[in-house]
């Protein structure tokens, strides 16, 4: 099975391929077949004119300028701002700040919501599913101010115990961090009713939503979400960008997170005051080109359509599930029922890095190690994984490509 156009009735692939110049080419003598998604996915020639574009035409600092490349730049960052909040569905446009992707964006809530409002005694209750990036400013906050970090278990199947998760909330409970959709295993987390939950508890909610920005509609106030972060270069945009989405009636009592220019309103030496949000979270020249690019990887999306995405990515996810299912030795990590387009798996007797390297040597890129969430692997008792990842441009015939390749060096290094 190798036609493409057996996968998607809706979507060309073939035209959505020839917009990302980066696919066309060989590694190790063999056509790349790019598999690894869930770092970073590749970027249409879209996104890259816009930040050409930018460079060669319209480059300046923005909002403190008055002459034509200023107000040119200007316009086009906060066109960006805009197509986020439609994105999105915030509520307003300044309830979107920029910040250098979902890290930053967790960092700044720890650091300035946390700063204020958490005391000794305190809980943040994060996921066994997290990325580094949502458990260590929570620990870090959490130490400073004699709060408490506790974990919602992970079942077998690798979707959350919601059961005990409701255990676990209590009074005490001040916060409660989550992914939309998890990095190494695919489960989507039922994020409408973890919020409702935390809510009746009286605690606020962040939503980490990396994984979940290219495959899942994101509706932030039908979900009732306090904080919701995700970054650019998971959705075909750049890297070093990405924003914190925030209710308004909570960034404006949280504190500044960082001092300098464009924060401010007024400046003495006897007192600052703090400009208005979101420009209060925005101190410093941004990255001003990566986030007028980020809107074209936004167009991109709105063109194909989210439901389209989700519907191919899912077509790939069981076909290529049901091809590794079929491996001896081969088992998947975490087969929860709702997942974005991610397989995990070990092979029996085979480490993970000998296979990527292996893998790279066939022209298959895919990723290999813990994906910064060695909680979860310790949950699994295993040091790693392989992970497959797909996107919008990958093909059965790629499926077909890796699968042979896994089993050839299966083959090879067996015991």
């Amino acid at each position: 099975m190798s036609d493409t156009s057996v996968v998607s009735n809706t979507l060309d692939i073939e035209a959505i391929r020839s917009q990302f110049p980066i696919l066309h080419q060989k590694v190790n003598g063999k056509q790349l077949v790019y598999l690894d998604n869930a770092a970073t996915n590749q970027k249409p020639q879209s996104v890259i004119n816009a930040l050409e574009h930018h460079y060669a035409a319209d480059n300046s600092n923005i909002h403190r300028g008055i002459h034509t490349l200023a107000e040119r730049s200007t316009t086009a960052f906060e066109d960006t701002r805009k197509a986020v909040q439609a994105f999105i569905n915030s509520n307003e446009v300044e309830e979107i700040i920029f910040t250098k992707g979902t890290t930053e964006s967790i960092n700044l809530v720890a650091s300035s919501w946390g700063r204020k409002y958490l005391n000794e005694g305190d809980e943040i209750i994060v996921s066994g599913l997290e990325h580094h990036s949502n458990i260590v400013p929570w620990q870090l906050i959490a130490e400073e101010k004699g709060a408490r970090v506790r974990a919602i278990p992970v079942l077998d199947n690798g979707d959350l115990d919601i059961a005990e998760f409701s255990n676990m909330l209590s009074n005490k409970t001040k916060l409660v961090a989550v992914n939309h959709a998890s990095n190494s295993l695919g489960t989507i987390n039922p994020v409408h009713e973890i919020i409702k939950m935390s809510h009746e508890a009286g605690a606020k909610v962040l939503i980490d939503g990396a994984q979940a920005s290219s495959h899942l509609t994101i509706d932030v106030q039908a979900l009732d979400a306090d904080f919701y972060a995700l970054s650019a270069h998971k959705m075909y945009g750049p890297t070093g960008v990405g924003i914190l989405y925030g209710k308004r009636s909570l960034l404006e009592k949280m504190p500044p997170y960082q001092g300098g220019g464009e924060m401010i309103k007024d400046v003495s030496f006897d007192k600052t005051t703090f400009n208005d949000i979101p420009y209060k979270f925005e101190a410093g020249t941004p990255n001003i080109a990566d986030v007028v690019a980020f809107k074209a990887a936004i167009d991109f999306i709105n063109d194909l359509g989210k439901e389209n995405i989700a519907a191919y990515e899912e077509e790939l996810l069981s076909y290529a599930t049901a091809q590794l299912n079929e491996i001896e030795g081969v088992r998947i990590i975490g087969q929860a029922q709702n997942k974005v387009s991610v397989i995990s798996f070990v092979v029996d007797g085979i480490h993970h890095f000998d296979l990527g390297m292996w893998m790279d040597a066939k022209g298959v890129a895919v990723r290999t190690g813990h994906h910064c969430t060695q909680p979860l692997m310790d949950r699994f008792s295993i040091e790693g994984t392989t992970r497959a990842s797909f996107s919008v441009y990958n093909t059965i015939a790629e499926i077909d490509i890796f699968v042979e390749a896994l089993k050839d060096i299966i083959k090879k290094l067996k015991p």
